[in-house]
């Protein structure tokens, strides 16, 4: 059902399921940022859950307290009706300055609404855990700056913001990305990783990617050796809700 418009309410922008016996045992995407957001909420704010692929009507971007997109199997290039719908409605909370955290495809597609190219990294699939390193800005940045300079993310990924848009500042960075951070506002954000996965969720991940990591040339022993916690990256989460006007 729509979201009801409420100033006190923090959207969780859901684009996408993950696999069956990830959520079985783990919980579906949106379940993810709940778990990590819902004890951390101001006073009076609540979570709602918005079914992209699913729900017909946006609520008006200036009614909400702040917006979280999620990651998803799909891919920002393919361009789907849902996706390409939530362009124009992510340029609106822009323009209302609504604070907003986009991850994974949120963040290809926070890129792409905004002026830049998501799609297929060249060098192809990066996941597992590995370190992310700040920029000058990300270390200046009011949302970053409580990270150290270089720490660890859970990743997975195909695709990339391959171009970043004009009006974004690169936060942080790695080998394989040059845009794992974003910022186009001043609250407004996006991450390639995911702050909101566990350490058994990367596994799981990892699981089921076995083959294609391995075509790869990808050592997916190493990959599965190298998972751990990554409590920096998690903390953004509950940081973001400090920009959320309570």
């Amino acid at each position: 059902m729509p979201v009801p418009p409420a100033v006190n309410t923090l959207v969780i922008v859901k684009t996408g399921d993950a696999f069956a016996d990830v959520i079985a045992a783990h919980g579906d995407f949106e379940t993810l940022f709940e778990n990590q957001l819902a004890t951390a909420l101001p006073s009076g704010m609540r979570l709602a859950i918005l079914n992209a692929p699913r729900e017909p009507s946006l609520p008006a971007p200036a009614t909400l307290a702040g917006i979280v997109i999620t990651g998803s199997h799909s891919m920002v290039s393919d361009a789907e009706p849902w996706s390409e719908r939530l362009k124009p409605w992510l340029q609106q909370a822009l323009s209302a300055n609504v604070p907003i955290l986009g991850v994974c495809y949120g963040h290809q597609l926070m890129a792409s609404a905004f002026g830049g190219l998501s799609d297929y990294h060249p060098d192809g699939r990066e996941s597992g855990t590995h370190d992310v390193q700040l920029t000058a800005e990300g270390k200046t940045d009011p949302l970053f700056r409580q990270l150290p300079m270089r720490f660890p993310a859970h990743l997975t990924h195909a695709q990339a913001v391959l171009e970043k848009p004009d009006c974004a500042t690169v936060l942080a960075a790695n080998a394989h990305d040059a845009h794992q951070a974003l910022r186009y506002g001043p609250r407004q954000w996006s991450v390639q990783f995911h702050p909101e996965f566990t350490p058994a969720l990367m596994r799981a991940y990892l699981e089921h990617q076995t083959e294609a990591l391995q075509q790869q040339g990808m050592d997916t022993e190493a990959l599965h050796r190298s998972v751990q916690e990554t409590p920096e990256a998690t903390g953004l989460l509950t940081h973001f809700l400090a920009f959320i006007d309570a």
